[in-house]
């Protein structure tokens, strides 16, 4: 079995000037992020559809990207893979002192008794000490400071919203959550005729949508994952029922296509 060094040599070998493959040589930072998004939504993907079998292919593709990272790193002398090892990993026994109150990976030790209500608490509280200290300056103490903008909207609006909460600027139950976004919805109707306004409009309707799902306890990306995967589902329905009629796509009505579609629901109910 190849292990991690194996893996860290060889994407030695794919960035060796004189000997390395290249497409490997001409990669930078920047031309990677599609790569490994693409690839952190194949694990998810694979999670999501139980695919346990291809799921070690997917999270060695995702590994791949964090040594590529760093070789790039390592060649520029900014930092190694065995730095980004360490960190993560300190990082980690800080956050739960619950499990490592001496700070230390393999001190004996006995677990402490807690449960989740009093660990959330404390990792927020280390979270913010850590913002703290990576801030140059007093505007960047934010609550929202080190959300990534590059993560999906839906991802990072529930993140946004989970971090205004923590200071208080949020709704106790969900129920204005659901007036917020019928308003929402009628702001956009009333907007629709204006192509800059009722743009506007419907992204706070979405962002509504997020926090009605964050009060609900549903993940946003998740459920419309999920809703993306059931409309493929039933509409590869409608297309075998189309195709085992006698005419094409275009010469059917939307009431008979809409009929092919209600049974794709029933179909799926039974």
């Amino acid at each position: 079995m190849y292990q991690i060094d194996d893996l860290l040599y060889l994407m030695a070998r794919l960035r060796d000037p004189q000997q390395g493959c290249p497409w490997d040589l001409k990669q930078t930072y920047a031309s990677l992020v599609p790569y490994t998004l693409e690839e952190a939504y194949e694990v998810a993907d694979a999670i999501e559809q139980a695919d346990f079998e291809h799921l070690p292919g997917e999270l060695g593709d995702l590994l791949f990207q964090v040594v590529y990272y760093s070789q790039l790193a390592q060649e520029e002398r900014r930092f190694a893979f065995t730095d980004v090892v360490h960190g993560i990993t300190q990082k980690l026994i800080r956050r739960h002192p619950h499990i490592f109150p001496q700070g230390a990976l393999y001190a004996a030790i006995e677990r402490q008794h807690v449960d989740e209500s009093q660990i959330h608490p404390r990792w927020e509280e280390i979270k913010a000490q850590e913002r703290a200290e990576k801030a140059k300056e007093p505007e960047q103490l934010s609550l929202l400071a080190d959300i990534p903008r590059a993560l999906p909207a839906l991802s990072r609006a529930t993140k946004l919203q989970r971090r205004a909460a923590q200071a208080g600027f949020d709704w106790a139950t969900p129920e204005p959550v659901f007036e917020k976004v019928r308003e929402e919805l009628a702001e956009v109707h009333e907007a629709q005729s204006d192509p800059v306004a009722v743009a506007e409009e419907l992204g706070d309707l979405l962002f509504s949508v997020v926090n009605l799902c964050r009060h609900l306890q549903i993940d946003p990306e998740a459920a419309l994952r999920a809703a993306n995967t059931k409309f493929e589902r039933r509409f590869r329905y409608l297309e075998s029922q189309v195709g085992q009629s006698s005419r094409a796509f275009n010469q059917h009505t939307l009431a008979e296509l809409d009929q092919f579609w209600n049974q794709a629901k029933e179909y799926e109910k039974s």
